[in-house]
């Protein structure tokens, strides 16, 4: 099923300001909370859901690539907690919506059971302008921490496996209930029982692993993928974090990326612009042939139509812009000194713009409209 648009999910408008985003998300935070719907998996995943958009919206820098990307770029995982999404996940990363029983004395977040959740693995991954236009799959190892062969556990002993402790106290407004995670198991309501030899107390071990990402096509420097589960796993059983993507763009040795746009700088001789000839291009796919037309002037920028980058979103495919350049000699025999100087001498190679030369600031206009 495809996400949702994060502003349709809070309700909002593009234009809405930080505070009316958070006050739409903690309305419904407290609508579709779990401790006013129990067992309601319906409301659980609006609860979620809303929580992941907040995640994002009330990030500038987030909510600013989502606006620009939409959900592909965070990747597949979404901008939010992604594929690994749990209540621990929502109620520890928002403390200000949720902490101090903020929903009138309804939940909170070191009130919930749960083993901890493992911490999140980051790498790197560089990429070259050909695995960005094409989208790759990539085999990254990793260590990280999982639990050991032959670990066994048992019911905690704390909390008969419910994982949290109730305590029950009397005030004037009478009996107030509250509940904290158990601290005999740190709210995984299990304890080791025979763990092997060499083994921590978290019952932990590392291990190596190979992880095959798939990478979409038109990707950016600095955007991030996630990858559910392949985190290190909590302790005492507790669920795995996530593996955190990072896009490296390594330079081409040719051409210069500018978002979906790629630029080439070509150098051709004095006599093949004004005689005109046809050039080799190099491309991400390959190489293409391109005219220069007799009588081409320095600067002049040329465009080979869908010769550039993906957009991630899948919304078409940007251009090559070819940057014409005369190339002047820095010096001359006397033979090829003898025959510009007669060139001097003729009307035809006095400069004699018109108004269809452009100069350089219409130039840069005309590249940046398209």
């Amino acid at each position: 099923m495809a996400k949702r648009d994060y502003y349709e999910v809070l309700g909002v408008s593009k234009s809405a300001s930080a505070d009316e985003i958070k006050k739409a998300y903690r309305k419904l935070a407290i609508q579709y909370h779990p401790d006013k719907n129990p067992g309601d998996a319906e409301a659980e995943d609006k609860f979620k859901e809303a929580a992941e958009a907040y995640e994002v919206l009330s990030n500038a820098e987030k909510k600013q690539k989502y606006d620009q990307f939409g959900h592909q770029a965070f990747g597949a995982g979404g901008g939010g907690f992604g594929g690994g999404m749990n209540m621990d996940d929502i109620f520890s990363h928002f403390g200000d919506i949720f902490g101090g029983g903020g929903f009138g004395g309804f939940g909170g977040g070191g009130g919930r059971g749960g083993a901890a959740r493992g911490a999140n693995l980051r790498v790197r991954v560089k990429l070259t302008l050909e695995d960005i236009a094409n989208g790759v799959e990539k085999k990254i190892k990793i260590r990280r921490a999982v639990p050991a062969d032959g670990l066994t556990f048992k019911t905690c002993t704390v909390c008969n496996g419910s994982g949290q402790i109730t305590r029950v106290q009397n005030t004037i407004l009478g009996q107030m209930r509250t509940a904290s995670a158990c601290h005999g198991c740190n709210g995984s309501g299990k304890m080791i029982d025979k763990r092997p030899d060499g083994v921590g107390a978290d019952g932990l071990e590392r291990v190596d692993e190979v992880v095959s990402v798939k990478i979409p096509a038109g990707v950016q420097d600095g955007m991030q993928l996630r990858v559910g589960g392949k985190g290190n796993h909590g302790p005492v059983g507790g669920p795995a974090g996530d593996l955190i993507v990072s896009i490296e763009e390594e330079a081409h040795s040719e051409l210069v990326r500018e978002g979906q746009n790629l630029h080439y700088d070509l150098y051709v001789s004095f006599p093949d612009c004004a005689l005109g000839t046809t050039v080799e291009i190099p491309t991400i796919q390959g190489k293409a042939r391109m005219k220069i037309d007799a009588g081409t002037q320095s600067g002049k920028t040329l465009r080979l139509k869908g010769k550039g980058l993906p957009s991630v979103e899948g919304y078409g495919t940007g251009d090559l812009l070819v940057h014409v350049s005369v190339w002047t000699p820095k010096s001359v025999t006397s033979e090829e000194k003898a025959m510009l100087e007669k060139l001097q001498e003729s009307a035809n190679f006095q400069p004699n713009p018109g108004k269809s030369d452009k100069g350089f600031f219409d130039r840069v206009r005309d590249m940046f409209n398209g």
